[in-house]
This record gives structure tokens, C-alpha cells and sequence, in this order.
């Protein structure tokens, strides 16, 4: 599995976890494929292609946002969506928080059709289908 994660989590926190996860998986963050500014809109509609990605994100807005909640459904990729706290905490609070939840993102990623599915991740607690 693909897992990209989006500018509101450190890059060098995607790296760390791409160094954790076993061969059969890849994390990369969203500037090792676009540049920083990039619009939400306009990266998933580039990764709308390439239907094997998870995504992994902080932006509440994208399941908000009229243009980005389309944008999102047509890419159709899942997606887990950090809570509010994720983006308040240091990037070595980030990588101790996804390391010790990302056994389980990956397990939630091999249960599910991909692309049918969204996830919320609270800093603390179980990780639940998010409803939208």
C-alpha cells in the first residue's frame, strides 16, 4: 500500500514512517510529489489516476469544503483524517502518535475496499469510520 500524506503533517514525520513500515508499504509526503502551495483541489485531482493511494491528512476542510468533498469523492481514495490536536502538537509528538496508530491505519487500509472509506484518527482513542 501507498499511504501520502499532506502538508498539515511534517515531512520529515512522513520519512520516519516510511523507514518503520515493512517493504510492501511506502509513505511519502505531499511535497515529494508537488510543490508546497499545491491546492487540495488540484493533488487529488493529480492523484485521482493512481487509485491505490491512502491518504492521510489533517485539513478538516476537505470534508467540509463543497469543492473539496467533489474533488475527494472523485479521486476516490481513503482517507484518514486527523482530528483537531494533530496539528497543535510538535513534529516528535506527530511521529510518536502515528507510529503507535499506524499498525492499525495500515490493518484499517487492508480491511476496506479502498476508496469507499474515511476514517477520523483523535489524538487519543479509537480510530472511527467517519461519517460525511
Amino acid at each position: 500500500m501507498k499511504f501520502f500524506v499532506d502538508n498539515n503533517i511534517a515531512p520529515r514525520v512522513a520519512r520516519a514512517l516510511h523507514c518503520l513500515v515493512d517493504k510492501t508499504h511506502s509513505v511519502v509526503h505531499l511535497r515529494e510529489y508537488f510543490p508546497a502551495n499545491i491546492s487540495d483541489i488540484e493533488w487529488m485531482g493529480r492523484l485521482s489516476h493512481e487509485k491505490d493511494w491512502i491518504i492521510i491528512t489533517g485539513d478538516r476542510n476537505i470534508s467540509r469544503n463543497p469543492q473539496e468533498v467533489l474533488a475527494w469523492k472523485n479521486a476516490g481514495h481513503t482517507t484518514f483524517f486527523l482530528k483537531p490536536g494533530w496539528t497543535n502538537i510538535t513534529p516528535w509528538e506527530q511521529a510518536s502518535q502515528l507510529c503507535n496508530r499506524f499498525p492499525n491505519i495500515i490493518k484499517l487500509s487492508e480491511k476496506r475496499k479502498r476508496g469507499t472509506w474515511a476514517y477520523e484518527v483523535p489524538l487519543r482513542g479509537t480510530i472511527e469510520v467517519m461519517k460525511i
